[in-house]
């Protein structure tokens, strides 16, 4: 059973910066491309980011451009997702997931995904 486990969100002031770590266990990420998601209560998800399985390829939805870097470890099968200049619209439960492949932000082919770590920006 492959498992995904997000951690590093919390609250942040407007401005502030927060880096999310997606670990997985069970089966190594490396064969795959990994995605970022948000979902906020009563509103669709949105894909925020997505990076292909080498890491040379990274794609992100436009209001996260130029502020979030998304980036992996294959060696820790491990992927993160740098926030800067976070702002109140970022709040969310963001979300990783593996699978086949990007097409843009959008990961496509979904396999497995975690339960979330949940960002707040806030002052």
């Amino acid at each position: 059973q492959v498992q995904l486990v997000e951690s590093g969100g919390g609250l942040v002031q407007p401005g502030g910066s927060l880096r999310l770590s997606c670990a997985t266990s069970g089966e190594s990420m490396v064969p795959y491309a990994v995605g970022w998601w948000r979902q906020v209560p009563g509103k669709d998800s949105e894909d925020v980011a997505c990076i292909s399985d080498l890491g040379d390829r990274t794609a992100y939805t436009d209001p996260v451009k130029g502020r979030f870097t998304i980036s992996r470890d294959n060696a820790k099968s491990t992927a993160f997702l740098h926030m800067d200049s976070l702002k109140p619209e970022d709040t969310a439960l963001y979300h990783c997931a593996i699978g086949y492949q990007c097409r843009g932000a959008e990961l496509h082919g979904v396999l497995f995904w975690g339960q979330g770590s949940q960002v707040t920006v806030s002052s």
